[in-house]
């Protein structure tokens, strides 16, 4: 399944950020600590699970070998998958989701803001669409970054233990990988430098307002969008591609 241009890898990384974290994000369904929470938690994966389907969808419509969109998300192995490292980080506790939740939506937002400018009339127009929902998770986990951290002692404890512990897989979504600086140099993708500003300036005043701390280290994890991923990765698509595997061809 190696791809044909460019623009199809590019395809494939952004469907895999939003399958991947729409998994994590499903896992909490029955489980969340609240109803209210169980459902919000359920219709922000349903949205990334959405926006994945179209951009695989759109990838094979530029792959001309016959693959299809189960294909895409079913039937690739673990070092084909080009997702950032955070997204396949595992749910911990509640405050552990909404931190990786927060950072990846911080970095999102800005992505596809930046994103309804492209060249490519396709991804204006997902990105324009995949905005109103991305919005809404950003609010929606930055209300929970403030709860938590302005809350109780416990809750200030578990969210400030939280941003430090997945603070080191936040560097690589906005660092650059050479596929993203041809997009960026075709004016398809966003130049994840110049957001790279916009995208701290938004983390360090929630962070701020939540009466919490952000690391200061500046080492960072990096790999995911290479195809090196941790070892959590491997036990999501044993979990999310059994079925296919084991009853290849079935539809339901």
């Amino acid at each position: 399944m190696d791809a044909n241009t460019p623009l199809y890898s590019f395809l494939l990384q952004l469907g895999d950020n939003a399958l991947i974290l729409g998994h994590r994000l499903g896992e909490w369904c029955g489980h969340a600590p609240e109803m209210e929470l169980d459902i919000a938690l359920t219709n922000i994966a349903l949205d990334l699970t959405g926006q994945a389907r179209a951009l695989y969808q759109r990838a094979t419509e530029l792959n001309a070998q016959g693959k299809t969109e189960d294909d895409l998300a079913y039937l690739r192995d673990v070092p084909e998958f080009r997702n950032v490292l955070l997204v396949e980080q595992p749910n911990g506790d509640f405050a552990h989701s909404i931190a990786r939740q927060f950072y990846f939506d911080a970095f999102n937002y800005f992505f596809h803001e930046e994103l309804t400018r492209s060249s490519d009339a396709w991804l204006s127009g997902f990105a324009v669409k995949s905005l109103k929902e991305i919005t809404y998770h950003l609010r929606f986990s930055s209300e929970w970054v403030l709860r938590l951290g302005d809350g109780t002692a416990t809750s200030h404890e578990k969210m400030q233990t939280a941003l430090d512990d997945l603070w080191y897989w936040t560097g690589e979504m906005t660092t650059p990988s050479d596929l993203e600086r041809q997009m960026a140099a075709d004016a398809i993708g966003p130049s994840l430098q110049q957001i790279k500003s916009r995208v701290n300036d938004r983390v360090n005043d929630v962070v701020s307002m939540a009466t919490l701390q952000l690391p200061t280290g500046t080492w960072m994890q990096s790999g995911g969008k290479v195809g090196r991923h941790t070892e959590h990765l491997g036990f999501i698509l044993a979990e999310m591609q059994f079925l296919q595997r084991a009853y290849p061809g079935n539809e339901w």
